[in-house]
């Protein structure tokens, strides 16, 4: 079984008299600082100069810094910018800060599994990444509860590196609902390969692909959306509330026996053995180099990809159909 930590294995006290340094301020980024703000922690913002969130993050009380100043003021560094962007602000405002005994942490392990960031050996390397957006973050801490969260610990340079990663996992709310310990290697590549395969794009790849059929055959494009958009928020709900066989038992017996005869075919195993082969490339590498060189290209193929997708007929039909459904945009 994996090791789980919570509240009462964390002390906070360890990071209480100690400045931590928020670097970005996103989705996760907004919800770290406010947090720990509110756990009674010092924290700074590192933002770059002319940066639009500044006046967010000051009307919340917090203050910035610019980032290299940030990572001098601070004890503990949290670098929440985008993956492809962290290796140059570290290299440019971080690393010259790096003194003995301070701690670098990150919330995704993409930069230290794929060597794009080699921090010094004096000082601590560790990760405490929450397992949901930024926004559920911040709202279940202000509830009272918490965001499950990963911790890992890639250098121990001070000895207290795990220590100090479970303190400042209680101030984000994350040891209330529980911290799965896992290691920078597999919190990288799995999260990548639940991205790509499940919930990004194996799931919008199966969702198009059910539209075009229904539509390809004759049916009205917007039955196909309800049958094949709209109600993906049913089951997911009733998955996520009560695992696959709980979902089964909260549907129509009819329903439940197109699920187990039928799933089957279309994930076969032709469909697993590309699953294999796409995780191969994000334990090889093949993948992180392919996105690095995409960046570094200024995003051809993602720009012509996206902009193609955003095209698609469902997302004309579901536009008109979400604008008629109020509730929703409550």
């Amino acid at each position: 079984m994996a090791t789980i930590y919570y509240e009462k294995d964390a002390d906070q006290s360890l990071i209480q008299d100690k400045t931590v340094a928020i670097i970005g301020y996103g989705s996760q980024g907004h919800a770290h600082a406010l947090n720990l703000k509110d756990s009674g922690i010092n924290v700074v913002v590192g933002l770059r100069d002319g940066s639009a969130s500044k006046a967010e993050a000051e009307k919340e009380g917090l203050t910035v810094l610019e980032t290299g100043e940030a990572a001098k003021a601070a004890d503990i560094i949290m670098i929440l910018a985008p993956d492809t962007a962290q290796p140059s602000i570290y290299e440019n405002s971080i690393k010259p800060h790096l003194t003995a005994g301070k701690s670098i942490a990150f919330a995704h392990g993409f930069n230290i599994r794929y060597d794009c960031i080699d921090p010094p050996k004096d000082v601590d390397v560790w990760m405490i990444a929450p397992k949901s957006p930024g926004h559920m973050v911040r709202r279940t801490y202000t509830e009272g509860f918490g965001t499950p969260c990963l911790i890992a610990v890639h250098q121990d340079a001070t000895g207290h590196a795990k220590e100090t990663a479970l303190a400042y996992a209680k101030g984000i709310g994350g040891a209330r609902a529980g911290v799965l310990e896992t290691t920078f290697t597999e919190e990288t590549e799995t999260d990548l390969f639940g991205e790509q395969v499940v919930l990004c794009g194996g799931l919008s790849e199966l969702i198009r692909s059910g539209f075009d059929t229904l539509v390809s055959a004759g049916y009205q494009p917007e039955l196909a959306y309800f049958e094949c958009l709209h109600e993906v928020k049913l089951i997911t709900d009733l998955i996520y509330e009560k695992g696959i066989t709980g979902m089964r038992d909260s549907i129509s017996t009819t329903a439940e026996y197109g699920d187990i005869t039928r799933g089957k075919r279309i994930i076969d195993t032709h469909v697993k053995d590309n699953m294999k082969k796409v995780l191969e490339e994000i334990q090889n590498g093949e993948f992180a180099k392919e996105w690095i060189d995409e960046n570094k290209n200024g995003l051809p193929n993602y720009t012509k990809i996206t902009e193609s997708e955003k095209s698609h007929p469902i997302e004309e039909v579901g536009k008109e159909l979400r604008s008629m459904m109020n509730w929703i945009q409550k």
